[in-house]
């Protein structure tokens, strides 16, 4: 006799929460704020997923680093980590505007990154390249296989 065969249901969400803001702080600094439309929370994992994501980056004085904004997002509780996805967009408040698929955070090294397609503009600028690693303002940039805009002046990291 054959024992039946069962399908196990996919994991549902121990919390369900919509409208979600949520403060990261580091010794008592305010480091980030996450937002979203809607926040499926996992307790054994200690993982949310989040869909209509922005995070909003903090220096040490509260001014705000950049912002990125996704359609959704994996946010790691335990330890601040996070993977967006999904028409990524980061913007700095002097106007330099990041866009790929998918974004990474770091919350050990505060940098951002992701191996997949992206452009990066900044005053007239234009950089692509299939992946980099930055500090989450885009001060500090390393790219994977650089191109420039055709005809257009190159943006080199740090300028």
């Amino acid at each position: 006799v054959t024992p039946p065969v069962t399908a196990a249901a996919a994991d549902s969400a121990d919390q369900i929460l919509f409208g979600l803001s949520h403060y990261v702080t580091e010794l008592g600094l305010k480091r980030s704020l996450v937002q979203a439309d809607t926040a499926f929370m996992y307790d054994p994992t200690q993982s949310a997923d989040l869909r209509v994501v922005k995070v909003t980056f903090f220096d040490d004085n509260g001014g705000i680093k950049s912002i990125l904004t996704a359609d959704q997002g994996t946010y790691q509780q335990q330890n601040g980590g996070m993977v967006a996805t999904g028409n990524v967009v980061g913007t700095s408040p002097d106007g330099r505007t990041l866009h790929t698929s998918e974004l990474k955070y770091d919350p050990n090294t505060r940098k951002i990154s992701t191996d997949k397609h992206f452009t990066f503009d900044r005053s007239g600028d234009h950089l692509e390249g299939d992946g980099f690693t930055s500090d989450v303002d885009f001060q500090n940039v390393v790219v994977d296989h650089p191109r420039g805009a055709e005809g257009g002046s190159r943006l080199l990291p740090g300028q």
